[in-house]
């Protein structure tokens, strides 16, 4: 456990210091959009009565004749309308207009990815592939698969040299009295880890269920388990399958074209959307084609989170279907709750602080790991050694066999489910068991009569 503690903070540390900074900038990222795009998100005075959404809608179509409506979030309190349009040439982004829901003008227009803004898609891309596509996703995954090790391992650690220590009454403390050097610097390393611990594990968990191959896993036994994130059908009574087939929310080949439903209808949609209960901020998310219902979903990520969601059919203005938040499967809630944990937004300005307190606090540990290693270095009289020690091989020797080959296994599984653990793992113990084997190997240096080595 120690030399793999050892080994896997000095090489992993570099990419959880890196997703520690940029989880740190991207956690007030509500702050920096407020400031930077006030405009945009803000109306100047709420006194007087919305206008009619449709109303809204046309003057942002107005003013962005070209794309597609594809969403709509009604504007309330102090916030704006958000109109998205989508286009061929911007993929998964959208031209998002931004309209005054009192006076109807258009206050601006950002290029936008599932509704945030682009500095915060931007901090989004730089905390989760640093910018660099798919191949940049492999850093975030690789520091979340490895996070909840050596938090568990630095945990047992931790514990083991505790009963060994007759200052138990420190437990909780860093050991102030010790002299400055490794002894006082792993105190503050590990007092800060026990600290952080709880918080720690659940960012590994949660980062986890939307890496690029752990999270995969993680779908599909989801899906195996039928606890997967449920929607509402939007098949309209009488439309045939072929019709209904045809309909891709957002893409496929009528997507991005300049047709679709009809968009004064988007008011007795929101309105029996009221009706049936959907209160607070929602999403309106407009067909493309007579043949499939428009969709009203809350969008409150704030705690008590607001997950409910209707079907309506424009032309009777009847909510054909609908799904309520606390009717998802367990493992789909706390899904949910897990990703709003992770962003920042599941309790306001009190999960900005924690995440950024569980963020300095893992780069402090992470300096002071290195700061350890450095301070371990060999003197001159240790020649041939250029870093601080690691711990001493072969202590799964001392393991009994009916607790090894579980472990094995257990071991094993995990490195199938989250590879960017397995795969780093299997390197280590391959290239450490060589290293072993070659310096098994070295003939002994011969000693000289008087008791030195030539």
């Amino acid at each position: 456990m120690a030399r793999l503690h050892f080994y896997a903070g000095v090489l992993v540390a570099p990419f959880l210091l890196v997703a520690a900074v940029t989880g740190l900038l991207y956690t007030f990222t509500p702050q920096l959009d407020a400031f930077v795009y006030d405009k945009e998100l803000t109306v100047a005075h709420t006194s007087g009565t919305a206008r009619p959404l449709a109303e809204q809608v046309d003057a942002a179509r107005d003013s962005h004749p070209k794309g597609t409506l594809v969403a709509v979030r009604p504007g309330s309190g102090e916030e704006t309308t958000q109109v998205d349009f989508a286009l061929p040439e911007l993929g998964e982004r959208a031209h998002t207009v931004y309209v005054d829901p009192y006076t109807g003008k258009v206050t601006g227009q950002l290029t936008t990815w599932y509704g945030s803004t682009p500095l915060k898609t931007w901090l989004d891309d730089l905390h989760r592939n640093l910018h660099l596509g798919t191949t940049g996703r492999y850093y975030s995954e690789i520091a979340a698969s490895w996070l909840w090790v050596l938090v568990l391992g630095g945990l047992v650690l931790w514990w083991r040299r505790q009963r060994r220590s007759r200052t138990a009454r420190r437990l909780l403390l860093p050991d102030l009295a010790a002299k400055k050097g490794v002894r006082r610097t792993r105190s503050w390393h590990a007092v800060t880890g026990v600290w952080l611990s709880i918080g720690l594990l659940v960012l590994a968990a949660t980062g986890l269920t939307w890496s690029r191959f752990a999270g995969a896993h993680f779908g599909e036994a989801l899906d195996a388990l039928r606890s997967g994130t449920p929607g509402v059908s939007t098949a309209l009574p009488g439309a045939s399958a072929d019709e209904q087939g045809g309909h891709h929310h957002g893409g496929g080949t009528d997507a991005h074209s300049t047709h679709g439903a009809d968009p004064t209808s988007i008011d007795a949609v929101l309105e029996a959307a009221r009706r049936d209960g959907l209160s607070g901020p929602v999403a309106i998310g407009v067909p493309q084609d007579a043949t499939t219902a428009w969709t009203v979903s809350q969008n409150r990520n704030l705690w008590p989170v607001g997950r409910d969601s209707v079907a309506v059919d424009a032309s009777s203005a009847e909510v054909i279907d609908r799904v309520d938040f606390a009717d998802w499967p367990v493992l789909a809630k706390l899904t949910r709750w897990g990703i709003n944990a992770h962003m920042g937004t599941l309790f306001g300005l009190v999960n900005q602080i924690l995440l950024a307190v569980l963020a300095i606090g893992l780069t402090c540990m992470i300096l002071w790991g290195y700061r350890m290693w450095w301070q371990r270095r060999p003197t001159r009289a240790d020649r041939g050694a250029l870093v601080g020690v690691p711990p001493a091989r072969g202590a799964w020797r001392g393991i009994p066999y009916g607790a090894l080959v579980p472990g094995v296994l257990a071991v094993v599984a995990l490195g199938w489910a989250l590879p960017l653990f397995g795969i780093p793992l299997a390197v280590f113990l391959a290239v450490d068991v060589l290293v072993g084997v070659v310096r098994s190997r070295r003939p002994a240096t011969p000693v000289t009569e008087s008791g030195t080595a030539d």
